[in-house]
């Protein structure tokens, strides 16, 4: 039996992932990119884990290149962004901002990426690096690691009615 070898990419993770993003409405477009820069700022280390999958386009910020060690990602869809907290539902949430009822994540909308200067969000995103397992490194700048495109998705922009 013939093994098929996949051919190597030269696409670049940031032009994937302009890719990724173009598919969505401008507006939703930028969004996703003005909240990806205040974050890359503010965890310059953590690595940002790339899901472009059926029902959401997701980037994860993680200690590791591990799922299991995100602390916080950007989900977007066609009507919007969200800030998903993995393991949420062991935050402490004094002011009740998360939302969500699982046994294990929470969220918050976007309504802009000014809603990541909220001193309350960012109690919530320090409350999610303090809680990691593996902490972020204290220097030097995380990878970007595109983890899965799915062949199917859902249409990334309002389908008109």
């Amino acid at each position: 039996m013939k093994k098929t070898v996949k051919p190597f990419s030269t696409v670049s993770p940031a032009k994937k992932v302009a890719g990724f993003i173009t598919k969505f409405d401008a507006n939703i477009a930028r969004q996703i990119n003005a909240a990806r820069r205040v974050l890359r700022k503010r965890f310059p280390t953590a690595n940002e884990l790339v899901y472009d999958n059926y029902n959401f386009f997701v980037i994860g910020f993680g200690t590791t290149e591990r799922t299991s060690d995100c602390l916080f990602s950007l989900a977007a869809n066609a009507k919007g962004v969200g800030l998903h907290f993995y393991w949420g539902a062991k935050l402490p949430d004094p002011h009740r901002i998360l939302l969500g009822s699982g046994s294990q994540n929470r969220f918050i909308r976007l309504e802009s990426a000014a809603t990541l200067s909220n001193q309350q969000v960012k109690d919530l995103l320090m409350g999610a690096v303090a809680q990691a397992r593996v902490p972020l490194p204290a220097s030097g700048r995380g990878r970007t690691i595109i983890k899965s495109i799915s062949a199917k998705q859902r249409p990334r922009r309002e389908v008109a009615k």
